[in-house]
């Protein structure tokens, strides 16, 4: 899986659950909610102020065991 801005919150977190502590430190503190499982990773960050393309490399970097 290869994560985009466009990466819907859920499916990342279904393909990598370990990814949770990324969205959280972002200040996603409700990712079992059904509205934030929903939501895409450029939604959240422009909820949150958090750079999309630097929580998009630390994703991908994570799955791809970078990180």
């Amino acid at each position: 899986m290869v994560i985009t801005k466009d990466s819907v919150i859920g499916d990342v977190l279904d393909f990598a659950p370990t990814t949770a502590s990324y969205f959280l430190e972002m200040g996603m503190h409700c990712l079992g909610c059904p509205a934030s499982r929903g939501e895409t990773i450029q939604q959240a960050c422009a909820v949150h102020g958090v750079d999309c393309e630097e929580i998009v490399k630390k994703l991908n970097d994570h799955i791809a065991g970078k990180a």
